[in-house]
Order: structure tokens, then C-alpha cells, then sequence
């Protein structure tokens, strides 16, 4: 009994090895192969930004890098998972294993404590480490890859609170600027205070607005008074940041976990029409990274059976379902951010449907 717990110890660190090994040297392959190739289809910005080898490593790359990491992980998981196990069945691996005593669900084990790692791994970046990344990244793309792109919001209407509402005929997301401003503060249905300035600009250092050329004007009742600012600066805080008046669809990427909690809760006052955005993207950063349990089950089933064909033919099923799942999970995004699907449902159900096929083929495996 004892050498049997001691044979087991020992094939659980082995595949627990082979797992992360696979992972790590695939996804490490695959990472410089996306590089090499977003090099030279940037090559030209970069030479335009003037910016030296360290400023583009900085600046992009350092963001980027985590960013492909991501996207790639339950890809590269999951092929991990087929090949390895694939070429243990080839090897006439497994079948001892198995003969030996050991139950499937016990050979799972070192598979789900991988997995656990992996998941662990990517909660945690999603949370803390890829917003921060994410800003760099999407910073660098914003002011030299897409220099030709509309850098300008119009027309904007926003409820601040229950009580303030603001007008910015155009604000500049480059300068932080906005043009012909408008706040109109209400007691109810009564006008109270209106502020109106030919220019607002974002002050980053204080933190503050900055209101140009501006006039208030207080109502109390019958009595009014006018206050002019003509060819003056007015210092201001107003429960708003430039990202709220953002051109940029990335912007979201950019958010804390903390920022992004507030910004939904400021969301449900203003109204402004980016819930579903915001709502999938906090869904997304807990949610996504329970695909390293759901790929691990089907990768597990679909391979740890002696297949004519050898290891390419369980790869390439392998590769055909995680290519599905990551277009279904794309789908679920447009179907959220564009046609009305909730976005807790969009974020759950390629996990889910992907989920129930791995519980449904691991009941097929062979035991």
C-alpha cells in the first residue's frame, strides 16, 4: 500500500512537471512568434514615435507582452494538456497507470492541481497586473499606431448626480480638453446654478478642472447673481475624468478592478451607454480564467485513449475546439457589448457549454 501511495506521489509530480513544462515552453513560443510578427507590421510607427529601443520595450512591449500572455493562455493550455497526455497514451503510458489501481478520477488529480495553478496565475494578473499593462500598451497604441484615428468626442450629455447635469460640445482626448461647456445644478425641477465656459481642460498634476473663460450664474428664487470669468482660469472639481469622454474603445482595459466597480456604480446615474462594456469586462476578469479547469477536463478526455493516428490526430481536434471556444467567447462579446446579451450570461456561457461537453466526455473515457 505504501509503495503504491509512493508510485503515485511520484506520477503525480510527473505530470504536474509535464503540464507546466509544456505550458510554459509553448506559451514562451508562441509569445516571441506574435512579437517577431507585430514587429514588422509596426516597424513604421515606431521609426515615426523617435522613440529609442528601450522606449518601445518600455512603453509596448512591456504592456503587450502580458497582454498576448492572456489572450494565449487557454490556447496554449489546452494544447499542453492534449500533447503531453496524448504522447503519454502513445507510449502505452497511461494504461498502466490505470491498471495499477489508480482510478481515473485519482489520475485527474495532478491535472486539476496544475490547472488550479494556471487559474490562480491569471485571476491574479487579470486583477492587478494586466491594467496596469493594459494602460501602457493601449497608451503607446492611442498616440503612435492609431495617430490617424478620431481622437475627438461630441455632443456629450452626462448626468454627474441626481442634481448635475453637463454639456462638452467636443472634447479632445489628446489634450484632455473640452469646448463650449456647459453645468446646469437642479433643486428638483428648479434651475439653481449654470455654469457655462468656452473651454475645460483637465489639470493632471492638481487633479482639478480647469474652466477658461467662463460665467456662473446663481438663481435663488426671483434673485439671480451673474459672476464673469472673461479671459480667467477657474480651478474646479467635478465628479468626472477625461476616460469618461474617451474615443477609445480600450479604454475600459485600462480600469482597476477598483476603478472599474465605481465607474459601473457612476454608470447606473449617468446612463451613458457603456453598462454591458464595463459589466463584461468586471465579469470577464473573475470568469475567464475558470477556462484552465474546462480545457484541462476535455483535453484530459479526448486524449488519454491509444488513438490510430498518434499525437497529431488528438492535436488537431484539440486545436479545433480551442479555436471554437475563443470564437464562441468573441461572439458572446459582440452579442453583449452590441445586441443586448446580458453580460454575465455572455462572459458564463462559453465556460459553461464547454463545461458540461468535458464533464460529458470525460464520462466517455475510457477507465
Amino acid at each position: 500500500m505504501n509503495l503504491l501511495k509512493g508510485r503515485i506521489k511520484i506520477i503525480d509530480q510527473y505530470i504536474i512537471g509535464k503540464y507546466l513544462g509544456t505550458f510554459i515552453y509553448t506559451l514562451a513560443i508562441f509569445v516571441i512568434i506574435i512579437v517577431v510578427f507585430d514587429l514588422s507590421e509596426k516597424m513604421d510607427d515606431f521609426m515615426k514615435s523617435g522613440l529609442s529601443f528601450w522606449g518601445i520595450l518600455s512603453k509596448y512591449y512591456a504592456g503587450s507582452i502580458p497582454f498576448y500572455v492572456n489572450m494565449l493562455s487557454p490556447l496554449i493550455n489546452f494544447i499542453a494538456v492534449i500533447f503531453f497526455t496524448a504522447k503519454m497514451a502513445d507510449q502505452t503510458e497511461i494504461v498502466p497507470i490505470l491498471s495499477g489501481g489508480v482510478s481515473f478520477n485519482r489520475f485527474l488529480f495532478p491535472y486539476l492541481v496544475s490547472a488550479t495553478i494556471i487559474f490562480s496565475a491569471n485571476l491574479l494578473s487579470n486583477l492587478y497586473i494586466l491594467p496596469y499593462t493594459n494602460t501602457l500598451k493601449n497608451s503607446f497604441e492611442n498616440t503612435y499606431v492609431k495617430r490617424n484615428d478620431p481622437s475627438t468626442k461630441s455632443n456629450i450629455h452626462m448626468k454627474l448626480d441626481d442634481k448635475t447635469y453637463i454639456y462638452i460640445d467636443n472634447f479632445d482626448n489628446k489634450t484632455n480638453s473640452g469646448y463650449r461647456f456647459s453645468l446646469d445644478n437642479f433643486s428638483g425641477d428648479v434651475l439653481t446654478k449654470k455654469i457655462v465656459a468656452e473651454n475645460i481642460k483637465w489639470d493632471s498634476l492638481k487633479r482639478k478642472w480647469q474652466l477658461n473663460n467662463y460665467s456662473i450664474r446663481k438663481i435663488d428664487g426671483l434673485k439671480e447673481t451673474m459672476i464673469y470669468g472673461n479671459g480667467k482660469l477657474k480651478d474646479t472639481i467635478l465628479d468626472m475624468r477625461p476616460d469618461d469622454f474617451s474615443a477609445y474603445d480600450n479604454v475600459v482595459q485600462n480600469l482597476t478592478t477598483k476603478e472599474l466597480s465605481d465607474k459601473i456604480r457612476k454608470e447606473k446615474i449617468r446612463g451613458t451607454g457603456v453598462m454591458n462594456d464595463l459589466q463584461f469586462e468586471k465579469y470577464k476578469r473573475y470568469l475567464h480564467p475558470l477556462s484552465a479547469f474546462v480545457l484541462t477536463l476535455i483535453g484530459v478526455a479526448l486524449s488519454s485513449r491509444k488513438v490510430r493516428g498518434g499525437v497529431g490526430v488528438s492535436l488537431g481536434i484539440g486545436i479545433f475546439i480551442s479555436f471554437a471556444y475563443i470564437v464562441f467567447n468573441q461572439f458572446t462579446q459582440m452579442f453583449s457589448t452590441k445586441g443586448g446579451l446580458p453580460p454575465f450570461a455572455a462572459v458564463i456561457m462559453p465556460t459553461l457549454f464547454f463545461g458540461l461537453l468535458g464533464f460529458y466526455l470525460l464520462r466517455k473515457a475510457p477507465k
